[in-house]
């Protein structure tokens, strides 16, 4: 079995210990997700075993044991094409590639050369020992998966989500027996990380990654490692179970901070509902939250502690949209839309990159002006935006004085007090980070300190742009902590499913060219509402199957009766309305998870729908296939 091997490995940056002399075994099928707050050092650990930082302590690998990095930014000379990119890492299998092509290019001009000839033979010979003939074929399919089609175009001219993909691309093909991956679902649209969830879950060799992605962590790991304070913490199991153990783990601290106790508490219950309300598969998995949440019951807690920060007074009128449009360059964006946004609004936001996402929420903050239409604002609104790019924060400044400026104290909702050391602690800023230059910060930590102090300015709208691709998850739960206790409007644009799914419960897909779907209910009920569709037309598309010749006894039924052609005209509008209402009905069990008389009732509502949509499924199936 190959293994790697870590015993006492440290490594520092400047005055700040990333990990203190940590002992860590990484086995041959070892799933492990590395999850910690950002400026933890989670990427430095991935650069330390990649061979890319200095450090101390000992990392012992066998003979020929290799090891593949996928970067949050990968490189790549800007003048290559896609494949010629892919082929030129300083990989094994792609110096075997490379040796092969090029004598194979000498021989070719020159083959009575004998020298040549058994250069060629021999690279020949390489390319059958290390199987690097389906290279080229796989790199392919691998990259179509992604959605990379053209491998002539230059890297030059790639967007970053695609140079990532081609990254992942070219890591994936090496098949190491370590593989290391940083963020690799950024960037991905869903059906490409369904591909990849798929893909490792195959994978022969062992996989370590960071990611903020917790739906991608329960269906991948099955270890979770954290990163605190120079200490590296190991959880068996997905990020469900990560959940439970560190809710136990937290409380038996005797100096564990109540705040994270009653964090992990809220998640782990939020995760139980979810598992139940998702699939009465999850049982064995429902009953061991249940008994983790017996164990942590029987400790009396004083309160459920939350960031109940105050704020201003949100009238009826928040924002409307009426008969936007709006074009960019070539691009249309919004045509003919119109929004009207409430009081107490979730509206998740996401669809195709580029299609204007982001746009939306600058024209509603009144960034951007619409072609034609009519946009209002409330004139109660006090509105607060997280932007993907942070606003200029001085770097010689210290935390604490930077927030200061905002005010040395907010208050909460009953108008308590509370001290900006006590917002940054809630913040996952401990007390001895409070006096620490900005410029000492990591980018991620600098953009957690940019939230909260959008965060103590006390809005009562806030716009949330993309959040998830550099927050972590602690600080991800932290905020939807903040969301769930928030009485105004929250309007988040996102591709993260966990955190869509616990944040909005309205949802805007922007599909391109200026078509926007509207869906009411959970972003994972979307997605699967989605894949049900496409399934379903592929089965109408596929050819129809044969059949044994019909027996004398009985004709074979050829053609639909004028009932079930009836019958067929309207059961697709039929299996939409049970899909809409089995979201819906996801959406009142979220929102009622306290009320267990109410909660019954909608759970056998829900089963009861979902057994009829299923013989709705079916019915369509068999009518399918005697539609002329």
């Amino acid at each position: 079995m190959q293994t790697l091997r870590a015993e006492g490995l440290t490594r520092t940056y400047g005055e700040k210990t990333l990990f203190d002399k940590v002992d860590f075994i990484i086995n041959e099928n070892d799933r492990i997700g590395l999850i910690g707050t950002n400026g933890s050092g989670k990427t430095s650990l991935l650069n330390t075993l990649a061979g890319l930082a200095q450090y101390s302590g000992d990392i012992i690998t066998p003979n020929e044991y290799s090891i593949a990095y996928l970067k949050q930014e990968p490189e790549f000379n800007d003048q290559q094409t896609i494949m010629d990119a892919i082929f030129s890492g300083s990989q094994k299998v792609f110096k075997i590639i490379r040796r092969y092509e090029d004598t194979l290019a000498a021989y070719s001009e020159d083959p009575e050369d004998q020298k040549k000839q058994q250069q060629y033979m021999d690279a020949e010979a390489q390319m059958n020992e290390a199987d690097a003939w389906n290279a080229e074929s796989d790199v392919k399919t691998i990259l179509t998966q992604l959605h990379i089609t053209d491998l002539n175009q230059q890297i030059g001219t790639l967007s970053g989500g695609q140079r990532k993909r081609v990254g992942l691309a070219q890591v994936l093909i090496q098949a190491p027996d370590l593989l290391l991956l940083d963020e690799p679902t950024n960037h991905l649209d869903f059906d490409s990380i369904d591909w990849l969830e798929n893909y490792l879950a195959n994978y022969k060799g062992a996989l370590l990654v960071v990611t903020h992605d917790r739906y991608f962590l329960d269906q991948v790991v099955n270890h979770i490692w954290e990163l605190s304070f120079g200490r590296l913490f190991h959880y068996d199991g997905n990020y469900q179970d990560y959940v439970g153990q560190k809710a136990e783990r937290v409380e038996q601290e005797a100096n564990a901070d109540h705040k994270q106790q009653q964090l992990y508490k809220q998640e782990l219950a939020w995760m139980k509902a979810g598992a139940h309300a998702r699939s009465t598969k999850q049982q064995a998995r429902i009953n061991r939250f249940n008994k983790i949440k017996e164990n942590l019951g029987s400790t009396p807690v004083e309160q459920d502690v939350s960031i109940d920060l105050g704020q201003s007074r949100l009238g009826k009128q928040v924002i409307e949209l009426k008969d936007a449009n709006l074009k960019l360059d070539d691009h249309l964006i919004l045509k003919d839309f119109n929004l009207l946004v409430q009081a107490g609004d979730r509206i998740g936001i996401s669809g195709e990159n580029g299609a204007g996402k982001s746009s939306l929420l600058n024209v509603m903050a009144q960034r951007l002006p619409l072609d034609s239409g009519i946009i209002t604002v409330g004139e109660t609104v006090k509105m607060a935006y997280y932007t993907q790019r942070t606003e200029p924060i001085p770097e010689d400044k210290r935390i604490i004085t930077y927030l200061s400026e905002v005010g040395n104290n907010v208050t909460d909702k009953n108008g308590q007090s509370i001290s900006v050391s006590e917002l940054l602690e809630e913040f996952l800023f401990p007390s001895f980070m409070h006096g620490t230059l900005i410029r000492k910060l990591s980018g991620g930590e600098k953009r957690r300190l940019y939230l909260l102090k959008l965060l103590m300015e006390q809005p009562n709208v806030l716009f949330l742009d993309e959040p998830t691709n550099d927050l972590d998850i602690s600080t991800l739960t932290v905020l939807e902590d903040y969301v769930n206790h928030f009485n105004g409007t929250v309007i988040t644009v996102s591709h993260d499913r966990y955190f869509l799914d616990k944040v909005a419960d309205k949802l805007l897909i922007f599909d391109g060219n200026g078509k926007i779907e509207r869906y009411s209910g959970l972003f994972t009920d979307y997605l699967a509402s989605q894949k049900k569709k496409t399934q379903a037309s592929s089965k109408k598309a596929a050819p129809k199957p044969k059949t044994a010749a019909a027996t004398p006894q009985k004709q074979k039924k050829t053609k639909l009766t004028y009932k079930e052609q009836l019958e067929w005209d309207g059961i697709e509008d039929e299996i939409d309305a049970l899909e809409k209402k089995k979201a819906d009905l996801q959406s009142q069990m979220n929102q009622n998870g306290d009320n267990y008389d109410k909660l019954a009732s909608l759970q056998a509502d829900f089963e009861a729908t979902d057994k009829k949509l299923d013989e709705k499924m079916t019915r369509w199936d068999y009518l399918s296939q005697y539609v002329e």
